[in-house]
């Protein structure tokens, strides 16, 4: 079944948010299969937002492993506490690095990256999986970021985990 997202370019970041998460939310919630459901939210955050890398990297043997994405090759698996990835695993909250360059410890899959977002995904108290999004542009990831990619993550626990 093909499935067509329908975001106008012309919309702000919120807006285009606000029109990008009701489609994610419709193309998984009759998709029992965590897998193939990540790798269309991958898809539709990089196509709808025009991210320069989006992924998953999912809690397993005590370590992220990369799950779906979308962009360049990544970095296989990241230990607790390292990285962008790793920190938000280990504090359990999301992480804006406005410049990659500045934050001790990042970890670079890409030279391109130059700013991040990192959202837990959090179940029943644990993090289960981190969404990891990465622009070529500085200062890129601000609140409305936050806010709605919390808001994925959040329903991603109560409804597809």
């Amino acid at each position: 079944m093909a499935e067509t997202l329908i975001i106008d370019t012309s919309l702000g970041k919120a807006e285009k948010y606000a029109a990008l998460l009701p489609q994610i939310k419709a193309l998984t919630e009759t998709e029992s299969d965590l897998t193939a459901n990540l790798a269309n939210i991958t898809a539709a955050l990089k196509q709808g937002m025009g991210f320069f890398w989006v992924g998953f990297y999912l809690v397993k043997d005590n370590q992220l492993v990369l799950g779906p994405f979308q962009g360049p090759i990544a970095c296989t698996r990241i230990p607790f506490g390292k990285g962008v990835c790793g920190c938000t695993w280990q504090q359990a909250q999301t992480v804006i690095v406005s410049d990659v360059e500045q934050f001790s410890g990042h970890i670079a899959c890409s030279s391109l990256s130059k700013s991040e977002i990192v959202v837990p995904v959090i179940k029943n108290g644990v993090v289960q999986m981190v969404l990891d999004v990465d622009s070529t542009e500085l200062n890129y990831y601000d609140e409305t970021d936050r806010q709605y990619l919390e808001e994925l993550a959040q329903w991603i626990a109560e409804r597809l985990i």
